[in-house]
């Protein structure tokens, strides 16, 4: 029998605990053992509750307990996560975590204790919920050089981006409904502004790079700004507005960032609704590659962390090599990324034309009629640098969103 603890009893929590107990026949068949779960950690009450009987207030009383062999942290946050993780590893103890926050900040020193240790720190569900992402980008795709990730990877901001293109509404009722739906948090700041996919990537791109890959670094946009007149105009060009977080090698250099960008129709992230998630892996060999499926939820997060339990279960005594170094990954800035965009603009296309050609030779005007006061406009490849600066030179600007 190998004893687990679960620290936190919120929405993953209750989860990987339901999940354990409906399917612990098959959990511990698949594992090698049985998995019991001796300990769950929590600074509330649950009278009646299945865990009523395991509940414990003190870390402690889990840390000093030799028998627990294996640590769930899904408390969220960076603290007290960090230092009961911390704790856990140094006491012998492999810990599977969702916690992306803690992965992206102290991913590479904890992963350095448990190989120490001869234990494990797995984090399989950190990004993309139920996708299985991070063990195949660590063991399925070693044999070859990855080029590029790219992917959409925050399901609370592509349900709102879906919501307004399908409904006609704006961010603030898109926002709402998916607060009330249980989508989006009260404080939805770390999703809508883009702070959630950023720490995704960079955990996928130390990954895929071997360095890590420090997510204040990252040039990071949310969607809090796009409007359904937006959205109109990406419909008129045959687009849809998605959040995408990319990280891409090429010629000795690394780019990574996180934006709103226009999706042409042709492009597979087009169809990519609601609140699913998918990530592209691009490699030098074996091309594209894509995982696609529910990037959020109580079972399917929890069935993520359960699968690394059971990985965990069975590798007790062995370390399973992640390919994340404490060495930081130097980012190049974006100011040299080339690509097209779309400018909003107040005003009537024929007041800026000549000012527009200036800057922007054989820029596509274009109206809709959800605009009655203003216009857009599509620039031709330029880089982020070259357009920075040409746009300072008309006046009027109301938005702009980069064409992936």
């Amino acid at each position: 029998m190998t004893d687990i603890a679960v620290l936190g009893y919120g929405t993953v929590g209750s989860g990987v605990v339901e999940v354990i107990d409906k399917n612990s026949k098959s959990i511990g068949m698949k594992a090698g053992d049985e998995i019991r779960i001796k300990y769950v950690l929590d600074l509330r009450d649950f009278p009646g509750d299945r865990v009523e009987s395991v509940l414990v207030h003190d870390f402690d009383v889990i840390l000093s307990d030799p028998s627990v062999r294996i640590v769930v942290e899904v408390m969220g946050g960076v603290e007290p996560a960090y230092t009961f993780v911390k704790k856990s590893l140094l006491a012998g103890k492999s810990v599977c975590t969702s916690n992306k926050e803690l992965v992206a900040k102290h991913g590479p020193e904890l992963i350095s204790i448990a190989r120490k240790k001869g234990i494990n720190f797995l984090f399989e569900a950190s990004v993309g919920g139920a996708i299985p992402v991070i063990r195949p980008i660590n063991s399925s795709l070693t044999a070859d050089a990855i080029l590029q990730i790219k992917g959409i990877l925050n399901g609370t901001t592509n349900y709102i981006l879906t919501q307004m293109a399908d409904e006609g509404w704006e961010f603030d009722k898109a926002l709402e409904t998916a607060q009330k739906l249980g989508y989006a948090e009260r404080d939805p700041e770390a999703d809508i502004e883009g702070y959630d996919a950023c720490r995704k990537i960079a955990i996928l791109s130390s990954l895929a790079y071997g360095r890590n890959v420090d997510f204040e670094k990252i040039y990071t946009e949310g969607i809090s700004k796009i409007t359904a007149t937006d959205i109109c105009y990406a419909k008129k060009l045959g687009c849809a507005v998605k959040l995408l977080a990319s990280s891409e090698y090429d010629d000795g250099k690394y780019y990574a960032m996180v934006a709103p960008f226009l999706v042409r129709s042709t492009h597979p992230l087009y169809s990519v609704n609601g609140v699913y998630n998918a990530i592209f892996v691009n490699g030098e060999s074996i091309g594209d590659v894509m995982f696609y499926g529910s990037g959020a939820g109580k079972l399917p997060t929890a069935c993520a962390v359960v699968a690394d339990v059971v990985d965990a279960a069975k590798h007790l005594d062995k370390h399973i090599y992640t390919f994340w170094s404490e060495e930081d990954l130097e980012l190049t800035g974006i100011e040299n990324a080339t690509r097209s965009f779309f400018v909003r603009m107040s005003g009537k296309p024929e007041e800026q034309k000549d000012r527009i050609e200036a800057a922007f030779a054989g820029a596509q005007m274009l109206t809709v009629d959800e605009d009655p006061d203003g216009f857009g406009f599509v620039t031709g490849p330029v880089t982020e640098k070259e357009f920075n600066e040409r746009l300072k030179d008309l006046t009027g600007v109301k938005g702009r969103i980069r064409f992936e």
